[in-house]
């Protein structure tokens, strides 16, 4: 055998004593594998020498623990220089479940509690997590994920730092420790020797090896190089050994170059022994221990700082001391203000109010210090009279409105009743007096006056300098600061000589000019503005909270405010804004029904009625177009909510609201014309006027943005997005609570008066006479109502409003009127109608309604079926009187809706079998498909040509009267002609037939059966 093979086989055999038994299995098995030879001793060689580059450490448990932490807190603090806050959220769970484990908390406790590196981190991630909460615009632009991660971290922290409080604040105060002291700990000496101590044990183990080797190699051949190349490339760690031989040897011979080469190669490999103890005789290696003596890494050792006791508590001592004497300081110094205060004339607060007032709107001021100096000298100026407090007065009521930063802020309740407070005060100043020519008035404030006398003092100031020549400057500052009163010679300051000036000029004024107190600001835009607050206040408030009801008490006294304001600018001859100030008053009152004023006024009768006459007809005369038009809407709704329907129509009509509402072009106004109009339909309800109500209801019920038509709330479409701008446009428009029409009452209203409209017109259909042919859906809400209900295949016990009117329907179809009486009268929305009374009277007339819409559907559904009716039999069957009886079978008879004939002397309907003929039949069905087609091309003629067609009396007409056309609509839905309401949204209110259904001849032909 080749000596090259020998050596190889040698070297491998020596090499795999080493080696552990799993590695010797694997390499048997792989020469078995294999059936050549040398391929099994090239893969035995490299199988050992990667085996052998294996290094096995031995760690005790707490040196694990420790690292699981370490590793745990470098990755979070790497994480925060990136602000990568998911990451920094896992790692920290993950150091907490270390800390928090059974087996961990027992390895801490045992070792001393919890390791100061640990708290220090938690102190630090606490102040980078507020830091980070703190910057909001860097905030509003992280991820989702990272902006949840944020705020995880915030409340975590919060909780899991509770635990390590105590330990967090003795760190806090005193922070600076050094490494040596996180890295001791009770028993980590001894763990580290132990350590130590394996180490040495395997680094003499390999080097009897080596010597083995080296032994053997010397015998078997003749060669030494082949023999250490050999070695060499057999282990990793022989070659270190010989290296650590050779290097022994070199220092033997003391050579100075060998020297530093063993001195490097202990440093690097730390196994020389004597090495080791020069260097733990002294330098800096001397103070390295355990662990950190035996790392391959220049170990910067920090000096252990020593606490003083002594010191710390000398340094207390004088932090009390000047804290005692600052805040005595700080009391001389308030109580000398104080003394300065009630010293101050009416010229210095003028002064100081000014200096205040030109800092609002600087960068760096603080809005609520302003304030807090404006009232101080608000305050202050009572005793210097109204000329004095007055204007003071308006610059704190802008301050406060300054708080109010963006449209969707709104003013807290303390500072809105502060403000209401201050202009309560206006109003009263203005209101003292027996006579107007006694009172005061609020004027324009003029500062010509200050700037000729600024003016004065300079030109006074440049002609002492051309008088002074060639004196010296300290002479010439001297002459300016001097300033001396012409009356008496004496000396006076600047602010004398301001007080001074300001009386003489107050005794040269007239009596009207001492009776008019010029202001900065709009008494009436300041009213305006509060009452804009008030109402973002109670859109914001939660309308279900007691905060909404002690808010709604405020609403007596923003309204006592306006009448005062209001009856000043009358006093003034101030119209336009007294007209202003009149419909604020409108819009606080309109919506409230007597019975509620009454009780809320204590038991004093008012006579709302009248005082919202007065004012509207004051707004009519004096106002703007905009205030106009809401004051009608409000007078209409007034009316109507009192049940005064036929007052309401008259004025709608006269008016033509109904004409120029679409042309307005405030949302706000289209909203409370909406409402007017839902109004004004519950009223004809609660009078029995079934066709009028349906009108005025059916727009408004007929598709699913109702809460969106009244302000009432938003809509959620699933198939249309809106953008975030034009939902907080929607929310700004939004109506109080308190204001709202319950939807409850208005779907009831209008599903009740389609049932009584619907069902005489689906018995017709039924019918099926050819009179039948020519009737179409009045009300497709209600029919698709109906026969969803229909194709239920188990319908249990009604639940809602719905389902209540639509088992009525079936019953009042059937003829079992007092079923169908039962259930509408029993509902309880009709405890929500105001009023003395009002459900007694409600009930009332829908019995009624039911009794003769019933009489009617039975007429419609068996007429065909009889030759003759007994009325007395009829009276009977619906509970009514002969005279009622007559006068609804007449009315049908009039109308064709039946052809029968009266037979007076036995009381008996003679009924007759009419059918059209053929030609007829035809005659009918072309007109109504003439109809469709035309119907039909107008349409498309719209579509493309973009001009929407109405229909009027004259004939179609486009353009400039499509306003007239939509108005016209209005106002026969308002007379109960027409096809009803539009709502103000701009598409609907360009059709030109409702959702009522039917043209402007059916409209006539349903007006002349409702009205009779």
């Amino acid at each position: 055998m080749s000596r090259f093979w020998a050596a190889n086989e040698s070297s491998s055999e020596e090499s795999s004593s080493d080696e552990s038994s799993g590695s010797s299995s694997v390499s048997e098995d792989n020469n078995r594998k294999v059936g050549n030879a040398g391929g099994n001793r090239w893969l035995e060689f490299s199988d050992d020498s990667d085996s052998e580059e294996e290094v096995r450490v031995v760690k005790s448990a707490k040196t694990r623990t420790f690292e699981s932490l370490e590793e745990s807190i470098r990755k979070v603090r790497n994480a925060m220089k990136i602000k990568d806050y998911a990451t920094i959220q896992s790692n920290y769970e993950d150091s907490m479940k270390t800390v928090s484990s059974s087996k961990s908390k027992a390895i801490i406790e045992m070792h001393g509690g919890v390791p100061r590196f640990f708290i220090r981190f938690l102190c630090d991630l606490e102040d980078y997590i507020v830091e980070r909460k703190k910057d909001k615009a860097a905030f509003k632009k992280l991820s989702a994920t990272q902006g949840r991660a944020l705020n995880r971290m915030g409340l975590t922290l919060k909780k899991n730092n509770k635990t390590f409080e105590k330990l967090m604040k003795e760190y806090r105060e005193n922070p600076t420790v050094s490494d040596d002291d996180e890295a001791e700990g009770p028993d980590l000496e001894e763990e580290e020797d132990d350590v130590i101590k394996a180490k040495s044990s395997r680094v003499a183990v390999e080097d009897s090896d080596s010597e083995d080797e080296s032994d053997s190699d010397e015998s078997g051949s003749s060669s030494s190089s082949s023999s250490s190349s050999s070695s060499s490339s057999s282990s990793s760690s022989s070659s270190s050994d010989d290296d650590e031989s050779s290097s022994s040897s070199s220092s033997s011979a003391s050579s100075e170059e060998d020297k530093a080469e063993s001195d490097s190669e202990w440093e690097s490999s730390s196994s020389s022994s004597s090495d080791s103890e020069s260097d733990a005789e002294g330098g800096a290696y001397s103070q390295l221990k355990g662990r950190a003596l035996w790392l391959k890494r220049n170990t910067v050792v920090k000096e252990k700082v020593v606490k003083d006791k002594e010191g710390r508590g000398k340094a207390r001592a004088e932090a009390k001391a000047a804290a005692a004497v600052a805040k005595a300081e700080l009391t001389a110094k308030e109580e000398d203000a104080k003394e300065n205060e009630e010293e101050m004339s009416a010229a210095v607060l003028n002064r100081k109010c000014k200096e205040v007032v030109m800092s609002r709107g600087r960068r760096g001021t603080d809005t609520r210090e302003i304030l807090k100096q404006l009232e101080k000298l608000s305050k202050l100026s009572v005793k210097f009279g109204p000329r004095v407090e007055i204007p003071i007065l308006m610059h704190t009521i802008t301050a406060q409105f300054d708080l109010v930063r963006t449209l969707d802020d709104y003013m807290e309740t303390p500072v809105w009743t502060s403000c209401i407070q201050h202009l309560e005060r206006v109003a009263s100043v203005l209101e003292d007096g027996d006579k107007d020519s006694s009172k005061y008035s609020l004027g324009p404030a003029n500062t010509e006056d200050d700037d000729v006398m600024i003016g004065n003092v300079l030109s006074k100031g440049t002609n002492k300098m051309k008088d002074v020549g060639d004196l010296g400057a300290v002479n010439v500052a001297a002459t300016d600061v001097e300033l001396l009163n012409p009356h008496t010679g004496e000396p006076e300051t600047e602010d004398e000589r301001a007080e001074r000036l300001r009386l003489e000029k107050e005794a040269n004024m007239t009596e009207e000019e001492r009776r008019t107190i010029p202001v900065v600001g709009s008494l009436s835009l300041f009213m305006n503005r509060l009452d804009e607050e008030y109402i973002k206040s109670l859109q914001r408030i939660s309308s279900h909270s007691v905060d909404y009801i002690v808010r709604l008490r405020d609403e007596a006294q923003l309204v006592r405010l306006l009448t005062k304001v209001y009856n000043y600018f009358i006093r003034v001859r101030s119209m336009s804004e007294a007209a202003e100030m009149a419909l604020r008053r409108i819009e606080h009152l309109y919506y409230c029904h007597d019975t509620i004023v009454d009780k809320v006024n204590g038991g004093d009768i008012v006579d709302s009625a009248k005082l919202i006459s007065d004012l509207c007809t004051f707004v009519y005369q004096e106002g703007t177009d905009r205030s106009k038009t809401r004051a009608m809407l409000c007078h209409i709704y007034h009316h109507a909510l009192h049940d005064r329907f036929l007052e309401a129509r008259d004025l709608l009509l006269m008016s033509h609201l109904q004409d120029n509402i679409a042309n307005v072009g405030d949302v706000s106004t289209m909203i409370l014309f909406n409402r007017m109009m839902t109004t004004l339909g519950l009223a004809a309800f609660r009078l029995g006027r079934i066709w009028d109500a349906h009108q005025c209801l059916s727009e408004i019920c007929s598709g699913k943005n109702h809460r969106e038509l009244l302000a009432q709330g938003l809509s959620n479409n699933r198939f249309t997005e809106k953008s975030a701008e034009v939902e907080k446009a929607e929310k700004r428009r939004q109506v109080p609570y308190h204001q709202h029409i319950n939807l409850d009452l208005v779907e009831a209203c209008h599903l009740i008066s389609a049932m009584f409209l619907e069902v005489p017109n689906m018995a017709a259909v039924e019918e099926g006479s050819a009179s039948s042919r020519r009737i179409k859906i009045i009300s497709r809400v209600f029919r698709k109502q109906y026969d969803m209900y229909n194709r239920q295949v188990f319908t249990g016990p009604p639940e809602q409003i719905r389902d209540y009117i639509m088992c009525a329907t079936k019953a009042l179809i059937k003829g079992d009127w007092k079923t169908c009486a039962q259930l509408l009268t029993g509902l309880e929305v009709w405890n929500l109608v105001p009023g003395d009374n009002a459900v007694e009277q409600i009930q009332k007339m829908l019995i009624d309604k039911i009794k003769l819409e019933g009489l009617r559907t039975f007429l419609y559904a068996y007429s065909a079926h009889y030759d003759s009716l007994s009325l007395g039999q009829l009276c009977d069957m619906f509970d009514l009187s002969k005279n009622e009886v007559h006068s609804n079978v007449s009315k049908m008879m009039i109308n064709r809706e039946i052809h029968a004939s009266w037979d007076q002397p036995t009381e008996t309907i003679v009924l007759r079998k009419v059918e059209a003929s053929s030609l007829q039949i035809l005659a009918l069905q072309f007109a109504e498909k003439t109809a469709n087609l035309v119907e039909a091309n107008e349409r498309l003629l719209d579509a493309r040509t973009g001009n929407f067609y109405v229909k009027d009396g004259e004939g179609y007409k486009h353009g400039d009267q499509q306003v007239r056309g939509f108005g016209q609509r209005r106002s026969n839905a308002a007379a109960g002609t027409g096809t009803g309401p539009k709502s103000y949204a701009p598409h609907r209110g360009q059709k030109r037939t409702g959702r009522g259904g039917g043209r402007t001849q059916k409209g006539r032909h349903r007006q002349t059966r409702g009205g009779q």
